[in-house]
């Protein structure tokens, strides 16, 4: 595994790239009563956010641990090498932070007031959300779709090929 602890120059943080499990120990991650993620490093503590450097290629690896300030702290490569607690700590706060809908069938697109109304069924239910006029949906590596909301949220067809006819002549008239 290889766990990368970076610093800018004005931080108090060491700068070190590890590469070994047994440096793998050093880093501890736990979710605590504010319902944050916190490292624990060289006897500090501090809350991070998680930012997924390839996440739709490989979701579930190389996590960038980043400060308040955005500063990278460290770069998890793969969770399965950290212990129990800190692998279970960074799921759970990846599962809240990458909340990600999944599109089953599309039952309307609609134009209004400069912005796209989509009408879809996902495993959660039916949703409707609303893109700008000038957001397309994105395909990604594995030939899925992804479609950013106004909100921010993430709606995603992992097949579009295995949409019923009507949902993918709905979709397919959004793709280039």
């Amino acid at each position: 595994m290889t766990i990368q602890f970076s610093s800018e120059p004005t931080s108090p943080l060491p700068s070190l790239s590890i590469t070994t499990p047994t440096a793998a120990a050093r880093l501890t991650l736990e979710k605590r009563r504010d319902g944050r993620l916190w490292a624990l490093l060289a006897e500090r503590a501090m809350p991070v956010k998680l930012r997924r450097c390839f996440p739709w290629t490989f979701p579930e690896r190389y996590i960038s641990l980043q400060t308040d300030d955005q500063q990278e702290l460290a770069l998890v490569s793969n969770p399965e090498e950290l212990d129990a607690t800190s692998r279970a700590a960074l799921s759970q706060a990846l599962s809240e932070a990458g909340f990600v809908f999944l599109i089953q069938r599309v039952y309307s697109v609609k134009e209004d007031f400069e912005l796209r109304c989509f009408d879809v069924e996902t495993p959660q239910g039916r949703r409707a959300f609303q893109t700008a006029l000038d957001a397309w949906p994105r395909e990604t590596g594995d030939g899925g779709l992804l479609i950013q909301d106004v909100a921010g949220d993430v709606f995603r067809i992992e097949h579009p090929e295995a949409l019923d006819e009507k949902s993918r002549e709905l979709v397919w008239e959004l793709v280039d």
